[in-house]
């Protein structure tokens, strides 16, 4: 036997954990002894002791009998029932002694007995299974080195979820506020396009109503405009003359009764004239050789009425609608002119009732 050599076994986790339930069911025994002796003495007399002593030196037998069977299922079955019978007497022998002794029996450790033995079996049940089997030092490392490997690697991938998570949710709200900056941004260009168009439109709608009231003549619209570069000032030409050498104005000769002007400068001003008095009444141009509309052929016959002073009959009116190319029956044409000649009639008979009250003012 070497003397200089020390033993000394370092505890492992489960030998803690069993030595602790050890102690705490030596405990429970001790104190179910007390109290089934005290109430079994008075019935058995000196026979309670070996009674009481053997059923709780059972019970702690059959416990410490499954940590020596370990996970063998087959081994440690009758071990557990024949615990569990032993917890059921222990425990039944105080708990029927309350029932039964009324209620000047009552006593404390009677009272905790019978709990503390039902806990202690149910803390061995739940705590014995997940002690596992008793292992070597070596054995118990490599596992413990394992487990920290993968609790390493299970802190890791919760920490990446954890900043992969907050990344998400500060990608969220600034979506969300960009979206709202840019709901906000369209509202306001909207509300803008909203404001201008509802402006316009009533700016339109006056000035339409102003031109259809009030038919600008040809000779407004033949004013030719100054060009950069190209403008002398020079005294424009009265109505009905034309400038000849150094100014002088003389007539110009007339052309044939209800036809425009045959200058080129005369036929652009007609054909502005006719532009614009199709976009207010909201048609196309018309286009002479191609078929017109109900509405483009009343815009026809209505520059082709005022385009000259005074205004213009139906013959003359059609025979010049016929010179200028358009397409139209004689009946459209005819049904186009009574219909004019009716606005303008109901547009008299307006401006005569409104007169008195001009004239009352």
């Amino acid at each position: 036997m070497n003397k200089g050599k020390s033993w000394h076994v370092q505890p492992s986790p489960r030998g803690t954990v069993l030595s602790i339930l050890g102690v705490v069911t030596l405990g429970v025994a001790i104190l179910s002894v007390a109290v089934s002796y005290q109430i079994l003495e008075p019935r058995f007399g000196g026979w309670a002791v070996p009674t009481v002593g053997a059923l709780d030196a059972l019970w702690v037998v059959f416990q410490a009998t499954e940590i020596l069977a370990g996970n063998n299922t087959r081994r440690v079955r009758r071990v557990q029932r024949a615990g569990l019978a032993l917890t059921a007497v222990n425990a039944a022998i105080p708990t029927l002694h309350l029932i039964f002794s009324g209620p000047g029996g009552f006593d404390l450790a009677m009272v905790l007995t019978p709990i503390a033995i039902v806990a202690t079996k149910a803390a061995w049940w739940v705590a014995l299974p997940s002690l596992g089997r008793k292992v070597s030092a070596a054995t118990r490392q490599r596992i413990d080195g394992k487990r920290q490997d993968v609790a390493d690697r299970l802190e890791e991938m919760e920490a990446e979820a954890a900043h992969r998570i907050e990344l998400l949710e500060l990608a969220t709200a600034l979506e969300e506020k960009v979206a709202e900056a840019e709901t906000a941004y369209r509202l306001s260009v909207l509300a803008a396009q909203q404001s201008m168009t509802k402006e316009l439109h009533e700016q339109a709608e006056a000035t339409a109503k102003t031109v259809a009231e009030k038919v600008l003549p040809a000779s407004v619209a033949g004013i030719r405009l100054p060009v950069l570069g190209q403008w002398t000032p020079t005294a424009p030409a009265l109505p009905g003359t034309v400038a000849i050498g150094t100014g002088t104005q003389v007539s110009a000769p007339s052309t044939e009764s209800g036809t425009p002007g045959g200058t080129p400068a005369h036929q652009a001003a007609q054909a502005v004239m006719l532009a614009e008095l199709a976009a207010v009444a909201g048609v196309p141009v018309p286009k002479p050789g191609e078929q017109l509309t109900d509405g483009q052929m009343d815009v026809v016959l209505r520059h082709l009425r005022y385009c000259d002073d005074p205004p213009l009959s139906y013959r003359q009116a059609r025979d010049a609608f016929r010179r200028a190319g358009f397409v139209g029956s004689e009946e459209r044409v005819r049904r186009a002119w009574v219909a004019l000649l009716s606005k303008e009639e109901r547009s008299e008979d307006s401006e005569s009732e409104e007169e008195p009250e001009d004239a009352g003012a």
